[in-house]
């Protein structure tokens, strides 16, 4: 069995390999883990004796096939537990990540598919990530950011890049929410601030940096 920070570890690894295509740095996880560069290089070779992850020093980090499914396969716990808070225990999207933490680390198999089952096999959690199927396969979404769309695309909001609680909170106050549509009424050339009509209903002025956090695709 893994320990918890090992496999905080893997997941960590993964997001950082995901969101920059290479082999991540010993700085870049200790920022990511909120550790220092020592640290993360006595947990690095244990990673590496355990075959979960390639490793030479200066020359960055990747995961093994190994290290790979066993990343995904914590996601796949976090983001089931996340849909099971709010699913069936109402909890928010925005409260649910820290819960789902601690929840993630819990070694039983047969549970994780109970609850899989139990929720009739969701294929996304509640902030529309993809969830892996039990074999650590991940299916890519093809969402792209509202920043990258023009003015007049109709769009589905299909998830979120930004998983803050403030962000989040941020969203349900305008009433922005999964499976919203949303149409780009104007593009200000200044600041590339949009203009935006949720579900034909209301319009709101969005920040870039706001559009950059709302993933959608084209109705």
């Amino acid at each position: 069995m893994n320990s918890y920070t090992e496999e905080n570890y893997l997941k960590a690894i993964y997001k950082l390999v995901e969101q920059d295509g290479e082999a991540v740095s010993t700085n870049a996880i200790a920022e990511k883990m909120n550790t220092k560069a020592a640290s993360v290089t006595d947990m690095l070779k244990k990673l590496s004796d355990k075959k979960f992850i390639n490793y030479q020093k200066y020359q960055g980090v990747t995961l093994t096939a190994k290290g790979e499914k066993t990343a995904l396969i914590i996601i796949r716990k976090h983001r089931l537990w996340e849909m099971f808070l709010v699913e069936k225990l109402n909890f928010k999207w925005d409260e649910v990540h820290d819960v789902a933490e601690q929840l993630e680390h819990i070694n039983s198999d047969k549970l994780i598919e109970q609850i899989d089952k139990f929720l009739n096999f969701p294929k996304t959690d509640p902030h529309g990530d993809p969830i892996p199927d039990a074999n650590g396969k991940l299916l890519t979404p093809k969402s792209k950011p509202l920043s990258a769309f023009n003015v007049s695309d109709n769009c589905l909001m299909m998830g979120v890049v930004d998983h803050s609680p403030s962000f989040l909170q941020y969203l349900d106050k305008m009433n922005i929410t999964l499976g919203n549509e949303i149409k780009i009424k104007d593009i200000v050339e200044f600041d590339k601030s949009l203009q935006i009509i949720v579900n034909k209903k209301q319009t709101f002025f969005i920040s870039n940096d706001v559009a950059k956090n709302i993933l959608v695709k084209t109705k």
